[in-house]
């Protein structure tokens, strides 16, 4: 019998279900033991229920000895932590040569260890989540099918959310949380770059959600999208660094983005200061904390503040979420952005019933060997089973555990830091992800 292959799943937090799911359904034929480790041994055990192959341990990443001894013990660690958490791991990785697979955007401490790593003869594969990941190794798919029929990349737009399926929405933003709440508050901080039609657009953070554009997706109606951070970088790695189009966004509901704006303009999703005794206020006060001295309730002075900025839609979401309602805030020591994010997580919370939805859309523009303007739409929709095995687990966790196991039968050689574009990771990682109904629907006119 082959050898038992340990391995190291640090976080048990919303996206780890269906990784944790996808290890354990394989552990027995694959001859594997799982240690989820996690703050939380209530998280860990709900997610491994007493399953033989695992072993569910409270763990505390910033305990080095403890660190050190679990990953050293690992053959393969799966990192679901925070980003800026990674490090420590990725490190320790290094120092006792063990793979390492994460769902997080390379960033540069991880992309300077790319030598080491070779030299230790490991993996350390980032960007296989969702967005990044299933994003990565469908358009490189398309992408390198265009190259090698002959054609040329004209067009390359990229839009994915996280969403509420259609028969769960049932408030006016049509969205709840189903992954870290916090990242949601904070999204698009920064200036959003891109490359369209030969032309460097930057959009900067107070004018992000005034520039969303609408896409349809067929059979699923129109969606907000806006831009990304940073398009430009993945030119060089998608191997189109010509292109004279090149945009990679994020998709929510119609109206979500002009009323997101008005959070923005306030200063409410600010992340930097604490509010003064922000437990005794209450939502009204806290708004007119924000705006200009005026009469007038803090819905009147709000709606003067936004001006023509304000439609009657973006003032009843914001209303909804008891905005103008005379109830303490309850937060003691919060910055605004911690104050909105408490709010939220009251209103925009699964419900036992509630399912999500992923919506991807990929737009090819190009022109094939005989010169002709082509378009390709690839489309994944995925509706999640319930509040635990939502389609963002299932689409986070699942590449990651999938190409655990193919890294640990042999089968993806590539070492260093690495991310799901080359052909060796997006084929076999797509084949399987179609078997659990993550399967896109392509059209080309």
């Amino acid at each position: 019998m082959e050898e038992t292959k340990n391995i190291l799943v640090i976080g048990a937090g919303r996206s780890s279900s269906s990784l944790i799911k996808y290890l354990l359904d394989h552990a027995e034929e694959e001859n594997w033991e799982i240690t989820v480790a996690d703050v939380s041994l209530e998280a860990v055990r709900q997610k491994t229920q007493d399953h033989p192959h695992s072993r569910p341990i409270v763990f505390d990443i910033h305990n080095e000895q403890q660190r050190a001894e679990e990953i050293s013990y690992a053959d393969i660690v799966i990192s679901m932590l925070p980003a800026h958490m990674h490090m420590d791991v990725a490190n320790d990785c290094l120092k006792y040569k063990k793979h390492l697979a994460t769902a997080s955007y390379v960033s540069k401490g991880m992309a300077a260890l790319d030598l080491a790593a070779k030299e230790a003869g490991i993996i350390l594969l980032n960007e296989t989540g969702l967005d990044p990941g299933i994003d990565h190794a469908s358009a490189m798919k398309i992408i390198d099918d265009i190259h090698e029929s002959g054609g040329e990349l004209t067009s390359f737009k990229s839009f994915c959310g996280g969403l509420v399926s259609p028969e769960c929405n049932d408030n006016p933003w049509g969205y709840k949380f189903t992954w870290n709440p916090r990242n949601v508050i904070l999204a698009g901080h920064g200036t959003a770059q891109y490359i369209d039609k030969g032309q460097y657009k930057y959009i900067p953070y107070n004018r992000l959600f005034t520039q969303s554009e609408i896409i349809e997706v067929e059979g699923h109606g129109k969606f907000d999208a806006y831009a990304n951070r940073d398009s430009l970088s993945y030119r060089p790695i998608y191997k189109i660094e010509h292109i004279p189009t090149m945009v990679r966004g994020t998709l929510r509901m119609p109206g979500y983005c002009k009323a997101w704006h008005v959070f923005v303009k306030l200063g409410l999703t600010d992340d930097s200061y604490k509010i003064e005794a922000s437990d005794t206020l209450t939502y009204p006060e806290l708004l007119d904390a924000f705006l200009p001295d005026g009469d007038g309730t803090a819905k009147e002075k709000l709606v003067r503040f936004m001006g023509a900025e304000m439609d009657g839609d973006s003032l009843a979401k914001i209303e909804w979420l008891g905005l103008f309602e005379d109830t303490k805030i309850g937060v003691a020591n919060a910055s605004p952005a911690e104050i909105l994010q408490h709010l939220l997580e009251d209103k925009w919370k699964l419900q036992e019933h509630d399912k999500d939805m992923i919506v991807m859309q990929h737009q090819f523009k190009y022109r094939n060997a005989a010169r002709e303007a082509r378009t390709i739409l690839s489309s994944l929709v995925v509706i999640g089973e319930d509040p635990v095995y939502t389609a963002m687990a299932k689409t986070v966790g699942l590449p990651l555990a999938i190409m655990t196991r193919m890294i640990l039968q042999g089968k993806i050689m590539a070492r260093g830091v690495t991310i799901p574009t080359t052909k060796e990771i997006y084929v076999p990682l797509l084949e399987e992800l179609e078997k659990f109904g993550v399967k896109f629907q392509e059209k080309e006119f």
